[in-house]
């Protein structure tokens, strides 16, 4: 069995924390260095329920992508929600891991994951880094259909490919407009448009998308805009990366069990379409 330390230095190597932004908050949270480690859960939240679900489990790490404590804070007591989940980890000897704009920029990274599960094939980065020769890390991903489709269609695509959500799938654009290039980025994107707009796509398919921006943005060209849940733009890489990790257990004969979280964390839990005219 790996110890904790062997099992996160594998994970640095997979998403290193320099390539992190400089205000988030990865590696590792909890845990002790020497501890062993034979279950391994993948999550997007460190939310209580996933603490409860990596417990009950008997993983030894946690893995998520979205950090605890991303502004910082000044006291862990158990009577606040995020200092629940610290005493909980601890006293369960859980680990917590956390891997996000560096997962993000990663090859393969959340938007690799992201489009695969829409069935996309990957050109090149949305954002490129510039310390790739390469070219094939950065935010985002450009990539393509094998045909072109109608918008609508593309979309309902999307929301049987993507796991289900209150919100489901936002449109914006002509719905017979056809679609063959999209730029995508798993979690919140609408920072990205210049990007997106300079990568000449049909459509671009993100979370978190707000009012004057989409509309903004529908101002400046017929790019059409497809609006997903947070949550569910990121739920793949989980299982990109369980199956990484996996690699190198096998690899290295730690025979780990890696499991990913099938809870849903959207916070969301239900929607009602509008039908008030405004007229």
């Amino acid at each position: 069995m790996p110890r904790l330390s062997e099992v996160t230095a594998a994970l640095e190597n997979l998403w290193p924390a320099e390539r992190a932004e400089s205000w988030d908050a990865v590696g590792t949270v909890v845990g002790d260095p020497d501890q062993e480690v034979t279950r391994v859960l993948f999550a997007v939240d460190p939310v209580q329920e996933i603490v409860d679900e990596a417990v009950k489990l008997g993983a030894g790490l946690l893995v998520t992508h979205h950090p605890l404590y991303l502004r910082g804070t000044t006291t862990v007591a158990a009577s606040t929600f995020k200092g629940r989940v610290v005493h909980d980890l601890i006293r369960n000897d859980v680990a917590l891991h956390v891997a996000h704009t560096n997962a993000d920029r990663a090859d393969p990274g959340v938007s690799d994951a992201l489009a695969g599960t829409l069935g996309l094939r990957v050109l090149r980065p949305l954002v490129p880094d510039r310390d790739d020769p390469a070219g094939r890390r950065g935010l985002g991903r450009v990539c393509e259909l094998d045909a072109p489709v109608p918008l609508r269609e593309f979309a309902a695509r999307a929301a049987a490919a993507l796991p289900a959500t209150a919100q489901g799938v936002r449109v914006a654009g002509d719905p017979d407009a056809p679609i063959r290039t999209v730029a995508v980025s798993g979690g919140s994107g609408d920072s990205l448009f210049d990007a997106v707009r300079a990568a000449g796509v049909d459509a671009f398919l993100t979370a978190d998308l707000r009012h004057h921006p989409v509309s903004e943005a529908r101002a400046h060209s017929p790019l059409a805009l497809l609006d997903a849940a947070h949550w569910a733009t990121e739920w793949p890489w989980c299982r990109l990366a369980a199956a990484q990790l996996e690699e190198i257990s096998e690899r290295h004969g730690w025979n780990l069990r890696v499991h990913v979280s099938a809870t849903v964390t959207d916070p969301w839990t239900a929607h009602a379409a509008s039908t008030h005219p405004t007229h």
